[in-house]
């Protein structure tokens, strides 16, 4: 792996004082180098849906052939995504990622709508999901039961058991979320430092459940007795609208690849680091969960995948003992915990980036004069964080948006087309290798993606796009207050 041009995981501090625009307009200081990018994308998208979600697919296709195939297009999908987003990072290489590309090619109305999802719930709902996972692997680590009681909050006249009920996991995740929104907050050089750290460590535990797999023997595994149940109107395993269903699951565990955008306007040398960055890091996941992937098939038979839900933990038992099951439940708390800090780093770039373009408060935009860091935008996250994590009836709201951003990926993508003709005399120091065909196959696959769930799932869809279009109004009434001020 390449690293920038400092020869260390983090370029050299940004001559430039903090709040001072750069030639590209940019305020925040450039201070990660290509090894930190790339560490920002693989630690974002590598979690705990890895360890998990293969049994989930298994669900809905139960034949070998399509369920590495599925696996195969998901990785192919995402490298096609990050291949177009490289050139639209090296042409703004600004802080907002996603935000921004939408902005320059189809203007402030679809680029609020995505900050809008952003902030009522894709992000919340990234770091509340990601935060209870890690305290939950913690605390079986420590062998404590994550869901005991940690207190109960009761209205005053009410019964016992109709308090809020905070668990302990949802306590250590609150802590979990403020611990990496204090260490952004004092500089994105200190969050790289535990990025690269993190993601050193989950990519050697993949790497060693691999080899352990490829070395040993494994003990055979009985069937477990119990397959998941299905709802009554869900598809036939095996037949097409299966398969989309289950691509779902697959772009869930490969989501992530997009997230460095979110930090380029911190890039130092952006136009080498940050396409480097997006095909880099994107090969790597594609490669890692491809190879630990076909270590599960080793060990357990595809009919027997769908009943194991922490199918990581029952590979490594039976390779190595029940020694196996405590390394995984190492992995997934170090891998989700790196997780949360690059989403921590990246999330809040894209309300600062809203707050600059007077889309939202304006006090959101200031760069903090010691740390070079958007304070206000982290503080923001941290709250939306905490707050999820202490509401369960909003997770189960969450839950339900699993492809909110998919229609916004495409738009990007389909921002490289409209700005190859509108603007042709943009700087590009990247251009998109096979291009128009490998943006239009992503757009293809994106369009199957969302028909399939939109016609399968259609009361969780029109969930979906009601919450994104609910933004509308919120604009509108934005923009008088700007014209009134």
């Amino acid at each position: 792996m390449t690293r920038g041009s400092s020869g260390s995981s983090a370029a050299p501090e940004s001559s430039e004082p903090a709040g001072a625009p750069d030639r590209w307009g940019e305020r925040l200081p450039r201070r990660l180098g290509t090894f930190s990018a790339v560490a920002v994308l693989v630690g974002s998208t590598i979690g705990s849906g890895i360890f998990r979600s293969p049994a989930v697919v298994a669900q809905d296709i139960d034949a070998l052939l399509p369920f590495v195939l599925a696996w195969v297009v998901g990785g192919l999908v995402a490298l096609a995504g990050a291949l177009t987003f490289a050139e639209l990072g090296g042409m703004f290489p600004r802080t907002g990622g996603i935000y921004v590309y939408v902005r320059e090619a189809f203007g402030k109305l679809p680029a609020f709508l995505f900050g809008w999802a952003e902030l009522v719930i894709l992000r919340p709902a990234a770091y509340g999901a990601i935060a209870v996972t890690s305290a939950e692997y913690t605390w079986r680590l420590l062998g404590h039961d994550p869901g005991r009681a940690l207190w109960i909050v009761v209205q005053p006249g009410s019964e016992p058991d109709s308090g809020l009920v905070i668990s302990l996991a949802q306590g250590l995740a609150a802590v979990f979320i403020i611990v990496v929104g204090v260490v952004n907050y004092r500089g994105i050089r200190l969050g790289a430092i535990i990025q690269n750290v993190s993601t050193a460590l989950k990519v050697a535990a993949i790497l060693v459940l691999v080899g352990l797999g490829l070395a040993l023997v494994p003990d055979a595994l009985g069937s477990t007795g119990e397959l998941p149940t299905r709802p009554a109107d869900a598809p036939a395993p095996g037949t097409l609208a299966a398969f989309g269903l289950a691509m779902v699951g697959v772009l869930w565990a490969y989501d992530g690849w997009s997230d460095v955008g979110f930090v380029g306007g911190e890039i130092h040398d952006p136009a080498r680091n940050i396409p480097r960055a997006f095909i880099g890091g994107t090969a790597i996941v594609v490669g890692l969960y491809l190879l630990i992937t076909m270590t599960y098939l080793k060990v357990v038979p595809l009919d027997q995948m769908p009943g194991r839900p922490l199918i990581a933990a029952d590979v490594a038992e039976a390779l190595i003992g029940p020694v196996g099951a405590v390394f995984v439940a190492g992995a997934v708390a170090i891998s989700t915990f790196g997780t949360l800090n690059g989403s921590m780093m990246t999330g809040p770039r894209v309300f600062f980036a809203m707050a600059e373009d007077d889309l939202f408060f304006r006090g959101l935009a200031k760069v903090h004069p010691e740390h070079g860091t958007p304070g206000g935008a982290i503080v923001l996250s941290m709250v939306l964080g905490v707050g999820f994590v202490s509401f369960q009836g909003f997770a189960e709201l969450a839950d339900q948006f699993v492809i909110g951003i998919w229609p916004f990926y495409a738009l990007a993508v389909a921002a490289v087309l409209i700005l190859r003709k509108r603007r042709p005399e943009l700087e590009r120091p990247y251009r998109t290798w096979g291009y128009p065909v490998v943006p239009i196959l992503f757009l293809v696959a994106a369009l199957y993606l969302l028909g399939n769930y939109a016609v399968r799932e259609t009361g969780k869809f029109v969930l979906d796009v009601a919450i994104v279009l609910s933004g509308v109004p919120v604009y509108w009434l934005w923009q008088r207050r700007r014209r009134k001020d």
